[in-house]
């Protein structure tokens, strides 16, 4: 059974919704002339949190925006949390009946993406890219996992990898490609299936 909410095919998204993400992308902060999300670190997310100018919940919803917008030609992403939208408004809400009164920790409300190794007891499937271990359930949380949580982090979703790592098939799997996701790229003209040596051993994404 896919638990999670697989996004290799392409997906509508209205008008509306691409309206707002897109009046996210430059927001006044600290007296900058704008300040953008896909170039913003965690400090300066965390500022725009703190002066009410952003919330995990837009966030959130801009991330997955990206990906089902670009996933279908690089390939990065296996799945996305269906969780993850609840996650972002549990951390808004937490933000703001904190009120500021003690620091909330500076992965709060911050989206995350784990490599589909990574042991998530949840909704998302934890296959090392392959059919065979879909609906699987792991006993537990990885404990990185664990901590992210603890931390207020909101799981966005599973990222692409080469396949088991390669060792299944000594070595005879192109870099970066998963029967899952395909063969995952850094842009249209660039394919990791280009490079030598080990398989990859992290994660690509391009939001």
């Amino acid at each position: 059974m896919l638990m999670g909410t697989a996004i290799n095919g392409a997906t509508s998204i209205s008008f509306s919704i691409t309206t707002v993400l897109t009046l996210l992308l430059f927001i006044p902060i600290n007296g900058q002339d704008q300040f953008t999300i896909i170039e913003a670190t965690i400090d300066e997310i965390q500022t725009a949190f703190d002066q009410n100018k952003l919330t995990s919940t837009q966030l959130v919803e801009f991330y997955i925006t990206q990906i089902e917008t670009l996933n279908p030609r690089l390939r990065s992403v296996i799945e996305l949390n269906p969780d993850a939208r609840s996650q972002a408004k549990k951390a808004d809400l937490e933000r703001k009946r904190n009120q500021g009164r003690r620091f909330l920790g500076e992965l709060h409300g911050i989206p995350v993406l784990l490599k589909d190794t990574i042991a998530t007891k949840d909704k998302l499937n934890t296959s090392a890219g392959s059919y065979a271990l879909v609906g699987s359930v792991v006993p537990r949380d990885a404990t990185v996992v664990k901590r992210l949580r603890d931390a207020g982090a909101v799981i966005l979703g599973k990222a692409s990898l080469t396949e088991w790592y390669s060792f299944r098939a000594l070595g005879k799997i192109p870099n970066g490609w998963c029967a899952r996701a395909g063969q995952a790229k850094v842009s249209d003209h660039f394919s990791f299936d280009k490079f030598q040596g080990p398989p990859l051993t992290f994660s690509i994404l391009t939001l």
